[in-house]
């Protein structure tokens, strides 16, 4: 990926993430760098659906709304069912705590809603 196309995704990670225009585009090429697609998310040995997986599963646990919202959408784009979606927002309240799942499923209703 050359620097144009870099900086092109950058902008296009930053819209949807609230960001300070002053450190926009090293926040988008950070991001780039080591989340996706050349960071955590290109790595072998988990499929893109197991990753969105465990996103939700953590952003869920540390109750990270704003995040859980974009994963949500990743996972759905990545193969999730919403059922499965469910689950592991379900699975949370076990070992995250029941607040944790009941916030978790209300982002998930909001995800859903936008879909249909």
């Amino acid at each position: 990926m050359n620097e144009e196309e870099k900086l092109e995704l950058a902008r296009t990670i930053t819209e949807t993430l609230t960001t300070p225009d002053e450190i926009r585009d090293d926040w988008g090429k950070m991001i780039i760098d080591t989340v996706l697609p050349n960071g955590v998310w290109s790595r072998e040995g988990l499929n893109k659906r197991d990753r969105s997986l465990i996103t939700i599963a953590a952003l869920c646990a540390l109750h990270r709304p704003n995040e859980l919202r974009l994963h949500i959408g990743r996972g759905r784009h990545n193969g999730l069912s919403r059922e499965e979606v469910c689950e592991v927002i379900m699975h949370m309240a076990i070992y995250g705590g029941f607040p944790t799942s009941v916030e978790g499923m209300a982002v998930a209703k909001e995800v859903f809603d936008e879909e249909d």
